[in-house]
């Protein structure tokens, strides 16, 4: 016999029962937000491959210097509007 205790609307990631709107809560991210952070992933590494394929000594060319570098920021870019997207009701 499970013991319920009453609190004051704070939902307990230990409640019991079937409450299908608490395990929507629990979730923080939806399918949306994992396909944006997995884009996001690719970017940044995307990013990082053009900057290996510069031809210029240290990385030193177009490529090492400023395209790169834009790619990985984008990246990143996207990886905050992953985080921060709210899911849809």
């Amino acid at each position: 016999m499970a013991t319920e205790f009453k609190t004051s609307g704070i939902s307990s990631p230990f409640a019991t029962g079937n409450d299908a709107s608490a395990q929507a809560k629990a979730m923080p991210f939806q399918r949306s937000n994992y396909l944006w952070m997995i884009i996001g992933v690719v970017t940044i590494l995307a990013g990082f491959f053009i900057m290996s394929m510069d031809k210029e000594e240290f990385g030193f060319g177009f490529l090492g210097l400023t395209l790169g570098p834009i790619v990985v920021v984008a990246g990143y870019i996207i990886e905050f509007y992953a985080i921060l997207q709210k899911p849809k009701a």
